[in-house]
């Protein structure tokens, strides 16, 4: 009498484990490699080195907290946008501060740099001030009432 294993009995076969040694020599190579390029930089202060400060550096750091109250900074949720109005307003402002307090002290170039740039981002502001102004206006919960905004910004659409 012969008998066909079932599925229910054991199998005698087990499955075979390849053990690749490859990606283990690949991998200590790479870690190699990667504390070589670690002690270089250690080794060379230039490239940790922060650049100089400078009017242009400055104008850079101000411009870029502005562009991220005005929505360049996406929202963690994925629905939008963060904006928010009131921060972006005030760094604008402070710019335009710098640029008065700083009139005749400056090169053409750095006072030509300084104008551009906050004629750019005023300019900015209106239109995120404008589609959100223009997304809060059609923003109604499911009871039918209006639900409250915060008129300095918040999370935008910015397809809307």
């Amino acid at each position: 009498m012969t008998t066909e294993p079932t599925s229910q009995e054991p199998q005698s076969e087990e499955p075979k484990i390849k053990v690749d040694t490859d990606w283990k020599t690949e991998a200590q190579a790479e870690k190699k490699r990667l504390e070589e390029v670690e002690q270089k930089t250690e080794e060379d202060p230039e490239t940790t080195k922060l650049p100089e400060a400078s009017f242009r550096g400055l104008l850079g750091i101000l411009a870029s907290q502005a562009l991220m109250g005005l929505g360049v900074q996406q929202d963690p949720s994925g629905k939008g946008v963060l904006v928010d109005l009131e921060g972006s307003k005030f760094t604008i402002d402070l710019m335009s501060m710098l640029q008065d307090k700083t009139k005749g002290n400056l090169t053409q170039e750095e006072a030509a740099e300084i104008k551009q740039l906050i004629g750019e981002l005023q300019n900015r502001f209106v239109q995120i001030a404008q589609s959100v102004s223009s997304q809060e206006e059609g923003h109604v919960i499911p009871d039918g009432e209006s639900e409250p905004q915060n008129p300095s910004g918040g999370i935008i659409d910015p397809t809307a």
